[in-house]
């Protein structure tokens, strides 16, 4: 992944209005109308299903990269599964199988120079939601959805580094970019979470293994810390292998607590073992930092304003991680949902700012400013407003199907390899120096933060 500035509102190009986005989070069609409207306007920013341009691809494309895309389209099956409004569904399938590359793993040519393991797995993780939601499959000639989330399992177990820190995936893919020698935790939680699922869908104990596995390393390693002591645990950004991971990043970010809860739901509700009840409880002790009187919160960079572009998108993905574990393990819904809910009418209610075509419904940043909007615009924020919105419509979700319980899309366990069990070969372009550049930034970023950038940091 990589960062962009926060954009924030000027006078002449902005204003607040009184207008809000109306919420009733008692009605199902106050919160599928509120749904509708965020989801238009978050569709400004997408224009890859018009004539000459290319699906799965924001704009701009040097603000909002690849990775962002694939979060939208998961944004998206999220918005048909709660108010069966199939709207999107067509530009959602053609970007899925646009990206979804020849390797069939998301590895496609014109993005693999700069792609890391993090902005794979959330491609990944949209064609697990696909099968999971029984989205309706592609033409049979075409890559099916848990293909392409066992590809991008696939490919990514085949990048298990045992030659540094006992293992752990490194946050890039090639070693030509910079953030080779991080081992983030972004990339592994994505890695478990996916198997995971993967596990439930298909019952094949090999992704259970793994994300066991996986589990343990991150605790060995102290990205998950105080697992012994729940209300102490914490989820922290990575290590770099220079000092064989003994030496981790502080930062905290609330997408790694969402993806690891959300695996953590799956595995108890796939095993019944309490340690993974335990894990869910403990993460669940760790987000009192992302909420502020029950609002959600991004803690190391929203109180000094300083949210990067990614940074911004990060609550989507805690509403929806948190929405969807409760139907993993119900018992979590009455603790859960208090946050969803205030975090959803704090959400809409920021949803006031006036920009070109966006009249009194550009969505905030800062929902526990509410109703003041915040001044900001852009597409994380419109996304984030809208995954929290959708999350009121969970209790009414049909469960997500299995293999052996309802589901309808096809996979492949050799996906994302050569067939003979070796990473596919993969055709690139010309790396440039720019492209190396613009691969760093998001190191460099998460430098930044650690040494002076992030307000709120592990102590």
């Amino acid at each position: 992944m990589r960062f962009r500035a926060l954009v924030t509102a000027t006078a002449a190009l902005l204003s607040s209005t009184t207008t809000a986005i109306e919420l009733n989070i008692q009605s199902d069609d106050s919160i599928k109308n509120a749904a509708s409207e965020i989801a238009h306007d978050m569709m400004t920013w997408y224009i890859g299903n018009q004539t000459g341009q290319t699906p799965g691809i924001l704009v701009p494309v040097d603000v909002y990269y690849w990775w962002l895309a694939g979060a939208m389209m998961g944004t998206l099956i999220d918005y048909w599964y709660y108010t069966g409004d199939d709207s999107y569904n067509d530009i959602v399938t053609e970007a899925i199988l646009w990206q979804a590359s020849d390797t069939r793993d998301f590895m496609p040519p014109n993005q693999t120079k700069t792609e890391g393991n993090d902005d794979q797995a959330f491609w990944g993780f949209t064609a697990m939601t696909a099968a999971e939601y029984k989205f309706p499959n592609p033409p049979s000639d075409q890559p099916q959805w848990l293909e392409l989330a066992q590809g991008t399992w696939n490919s990514q177990q085949l990048r298990w580094d045992t030659g540094y820190c006992g293992g752990g995936l490194r946050w890039q893919i090639f070693p030509w970019n910079t953030g080779y020698d991080y081992k983030n935790t972004p990339s592994n939680a994505g890695f478990i979470n996916l198997g995971a699922r993967l596990y439930a869908y298909t019952d094949n104990e090999t992704y259970a293994e793994w994300t066991e596995k996986v589990w343990d390393w991150l605790v060995e390693t102290d990205l998950i810390t105080d697992e012994t002591n729940p209300p102490a645990w914490r989820i922290l950004d990575g290590s770099w292998i220079r000092d064989n991971c003994t030496i981790t990043s502080p930062i905290q970010w609330s997408y790694n607590i969402g993806m690891l809860l959300n695996a953590a739901a799956v595995m108890w509700n796939a095993t019944g073992d309490a340690k993974w009840e335990e894990r869910v409880n403990g993460i669940w002790s760790a987000t009192g930092p992302f909420f502020h009187d029950q609002i959600m919160f991004e803690a190391a960079c929203e109180k000094r304003g300083n949210c990067n572009t990614d940074q911004l998108s990060f609550k989507a993905y805690l509403s929806r991680f948190l929405a969807a574990s409760t139907k993993w393990m119900p018992q979590l819904y009455d603790s859960v949902s208090p946050y969803l809910a205030a975090s959803a009418q704090a959400a809409a209610s920021q949803c006031t700012g006036t920009i070109g075509g966006l009249v009194g419904s550009a969505c905030g940043f800062e929902w526990s400013e509410a109703p003041t909007w915040d001044g900001t615009y852009g597409f994380g924020q419109q996304m984030d407003a809208l995954e929290v919105v959708l999350s009121q419509l969970i209790q009414g979700a049909d469960h997500p199907v299995t293999a052996k319980k309802g589901g309808i899309s096809k996979g492949d366990p050799s996906a994302g390899t050569g067939g003979d069990g070796t990473v596919s070969s993969v055709p690139m372009r010309e790396i440039t120096t720019g492209d190396k550049a613009g691969a760093g930034v998001l190191t460099a970023a998460v430098l930044v933060a650690w040494v002076g950038g992030a307000w709120w940091m592990v102590s």
